[in-house]
């Protein structure tokens, strides 16, 4: 990577410049320690709004450009699914760190050379994988990993809604593989955040809404390594007069207890011989945010905060490249199972 620099301040440069990518930079000026310097988007009309918006003092449309003109710590791809492999290619070039959305790569090859080349280069690579930040999740794998419930032995993340995402990205309609890819691995990232790495799973999926190309529904049972046995489901085709957008809703039972997570962030404990245990997980939203985004957006500062963190003591962040690629190893063999009808061995990183 390029050398330290005397001052603490990292400079980094956004790359992507959508919808999405303004919780990144909104975070990004909540956390001392870092600095956009820079914007980089094909469309140019986009380059210039968030200059305007955020007093960026460079925009480029052209990524060679970028790294060319401009001495970076960090990039933050936030650049659409089917540019991240060459952007992050490029980081890894010119020796910068990389922070990327999901999904890094296509291919589970193509992900295992860019971890490759990532390490070749020594620069580090970290997947935007948001959902594991958000306070509340966070507040339940904690629980879990200190064994307030026990040893678990089924779990339950679900995420059912039926709020319109195509308005604001419509290029999602578009896509041939959606739900799975665009949202299901971020809910099988919880699960595997709460119970480890997946031995074996399976996995239906739907496509009930009219006009798109890919699947909206998917039920994925997934049985981990340690013997917990999950549920993944995910949904945006559910009709809901109080609908939970945009929060994830998780059941655990251990051999001593149990755990739910319910809507509008209420934990409870169940204890053998106790009352229920009510707790209050409601995140606090950063001054910045709008509702119903504002669990996702404080999700967003919780990431790139401890990206800083890890920055600086020289580890790598929860969701290093190689940890995440047994997400996306879980994507590939959930659409291999919907498509075969079978139970899949997903692909690790070894």
């Amino acid at each position: 990577m390029n050398g330290e620099k005397k001052e603490s301040v990292l400079s980094g440069a956004l790359i992507g410049c959508g919808f999405f990518a303004r919780n990144q930079m909104q975070a990004w000026r909540d956390l001392p320690g870092a600095n956009i310097v820079a914007v980089c988007d094909r469309v140019p009309a986009n380059v210039a709004r968030f200059r305007q918006d955020f007093d960026i003092a460079e925009g480029f449309t052209d990524i060679e450009a970028l790294f060319n003109s401009c001495d970076l710590d960090f990039v933050d791809i936030a650049a659409p699914t089917p540019a991240h492999a060459e952007l992050v290619e490029a980081a890894a070039r010119h020796g910068v760190d990389v922070i990327c959305q999901k999904p890094f790569a296509g291919p589970l090859d193509m992900a295992r050379d860019l971890i490759v080349q990532c390490e070749q280069s020594g620069i580090s690579l970290t997947i935007h994988e948001n959902f594991r930040w958000q306070s509340a999740i966070r507040e339940v794998v904690r629980l879990v990993a200190d064994g307030a419930i026990g040893e678990p032995f089924f779990g339950r993340v679900s995420y059912r809604s039926g709020f319109d995402v195509f308005a604001n990205q419509p290029y999602l309609a578009e896509l041939p593989r959606f739900i799975i890819q665009d949202l299901g691995i971020h809910v099988l990232d919880i699960a595997r955040a709460l119970f480890g790495d997946v031995a074996r799973l399976s996995c239906e999926t739907a496509r009930i809404t009219p006009n798109i190309n890919g699947e909206d529904t998917a039920t994925i049972m997934l049985r981990h390594d340690r013997g917990t046995t999950c549920v993944v489901d995910c949904s945006y085709a559910s009709v809901l007069a109080d609908d939970p957008f945009p929060q994830s809703l998780i059941e655990i039972d251990g051999d001593r207890g149990s755990i739910r997570l319910k809507q509008d962030f209420s934990l409870e404990l169940h204890r053998p011989g106790e009352a229920k245990e009510c707790r209050d997980v409601t995140p606090e939203s950063p001054s910045w945010s709008e509702q119903p985004w504002a669990v996702i957006q404080e999700s967003v500062v919780n990431l790139q905060r401890d990206w800083l963190e890890c920055r600086r003591a020289g580890r790598p962040a929860a969701t290093h490249g190689a940890d995440n690629f047994n997400t996306l190893g879980l994507v590939e063999a959930a659409y291999r199972s919907a498509e075969t009808g079978r139970t899949v061995v997903p692909e690790r990183w070894q």
